[in-house]
């Protein structure tokens, strides 16, 4: 009988060891970020209901879910009809009522609303775990993937923008990554929407202004001219996504394109604010007015952030921007937040790619114990608590294996010391302790040893 091989499926990856210690150093440098900033941790389940999930990212994000069908006799809910006719709208919201959470920011208000008297506003939070998307897997795009996220949540203070692009500038820098922060507000795109009398489908035109970076501009135009907007208003639309300059150059633009909207010119004076804070701090990264950005996703109002490589072309590494009421249709009105989210598995992709990782290959163990036999075995057992209670990462060999062996396993997991206690030493109370390294080795008892591994 033939065995199938065994896979993972599409879009998502095992890591080993020397993978692991390469993101936990980003894991690691986030989090030392995050804190500094005063922000705190939480978690959400993995799962979230459909009802929380459905409607908060677009249509476009509503296809991307990951659904989980049912418990028990999932199709006892589905009719006849609806199994006949393959009516898959229907029939899948009869056999799945939860899904895998597609971003932690919906998570997150919905958390705010149900825990919100335990809570203390302003509430400044991160959350580093996974998220899942059934999108076309493809280079640097999982359906699998981690999300670093922090968020401010209960104030429109415009510091908070000013704060979140602090945090992006000192996570790169402490990676060694080169970036460029986009910055753009969604009140400008619906103040342009607004004067070209399209208001109503403000929805339609940021889902094919979202598209610039992978279509470019004259696709671009060819979709939004489908929608059937007059020609005069299709160029003044070019003119805002093509326009180039510094930030006061475009907003001084923007001030005469916008005239008219109150929306629009809100978004200019907020991002006015927002880049004059920012001249008098020093930020490492580039940060530019980008009136082409948009990003999509339904619940952002407000100022809106995206974070790409300088050295490598693989998309977004980080972006996020202001929700005015995310929290809103989970019952719990006018409470406005803003944050972004780092995307972990691509800034992975930068580092390796650009070989700015630090040698990860430490072991996790100071000190391998070789294993002589059942008397030694017994002895160093008692020794390694000994270690261990001092501190140290040691480990005993568990085999009685030929010191070949043993040794060559120390050196697979780059352990830097290594004890030989056989029967002069156990007689003596001594250790012969071998440095991998060079070779040395030094007879010492356990307390000389304790202190020379600390």
């Amino acid at each position: 009988m033939s065995k199938t091989k065994p896979s993972i499926p599409k879009g998502t990856r095992d890591f080993g060891p020397e993978e692991m210690g390469r993101r936990e150093h980003i894991f690691s440098t986030i989090r030392k970020v995050f804190y500094k900033y005063g922000y705190q941790p939480i978690e959400t389940p993995a799962m979230e209901t459909l009802s929380t999930l459905l409607g908060k990212y677009g249509d476009e994000g509503d296809k991307l879910l990951f659904r989980i069908l049912n418990s028990g006799d999932f199709l006892s809910s589905a009719t006849d009809g609806d199994l006949q006719d393959r009516n898959l709208r229907p029939l899948s919201d009869a056999i799945t009522d939860k899904g895998l959470r597609y971003d932690l920011t919906v998570p997150f208000a919905r958390y705010v609303v149900q825990h919100q008297n335990e809570i203390t506003f302003p509430f400044k939070r991160f959350q580093i775990q996974p998220v899942w998307r059934a999108d076309r897997p493809q280079k640097g795009r999982y359906r699998e993937f981690y999300q670093c996220d922090v968020d401010v949540i209960g104030s429109t203070s415009l510091l908070s923008e000013v704060e979140l692009i602090q945090v992006i500038d000192e996570v790169f820098h402490r990676l060694e990554v080169a970036i460029e922060i986009k910055m753009n507000n969604r009140k400008v795109l619906s103040g342009l929407a607004e004067v070209i009398g399209e208001r109503d489908r403000f929805s339609d035109l940021t889902v094919i202004i979202d598209k610039i970076e992978k279509i470019g501009i004259d696709r671009v135009m060819t979709e939004l001219k489908d929608l059937e907007i007059a020609p005069k208003y299709l160029e003044q639309i070019r003119s805002v996504l093509t326009f180039s300059g510094g930030p006061q150059d475009k907003l001084k633009f923007l001030e005469e394109i916008l005239d008219g909207s109150s929306i629009g010119i809100q978004g200019v004076k907020e991002m006015t604010m927002i880049f004059n804070y920012l001249q008098d701090l020093d930020v490492n990264a580039t940060v530019i007015f980008d009136m082409s950005l948009a990003r999509g996703l339904n619940y952002y109002t407000g100022a809106i952030i995206e974070v790409v490589s300088k050295d490598v072309q693989i998309g977004s590494i980080c972006g996020g921007g202001r929700y005015d009421d995310l929290t809103g249709v989970f019952g719990l009105e006018n409470i406005s937040g803003v944050g972004v989210s780092f995307g972990a598995d691509r800034i992975y992709d930068v580092l390796h790619q650009t070989n700015r990782f630090p040698n990860t290959k430490k072991s996790v163990s100071s000190l391998l114990l070789v294993n002589f036999g059942e008397a030694e075995e017994k002895y160093s057992l008692k020794l390694l608590q000994h270690i261990r209670q001092a501190g140290i990462s040691a480990e005993i060999y568990p085999d009685h294996a030929k010191l070949k062996k043993q040794l060559a396993y120390a050196n697979a997991k780059n352990i830097p010391h290594v004890a030989l206690v056989g029967a002069s030493e156990m007689e003596e109370g001594k250790i012969t302790l071998k440095m991998m390294h060079s070779g040395e080795q030094k007879i010492m008892t356990l307390e000389e040893l304790l202190q020379f591994l600390a």
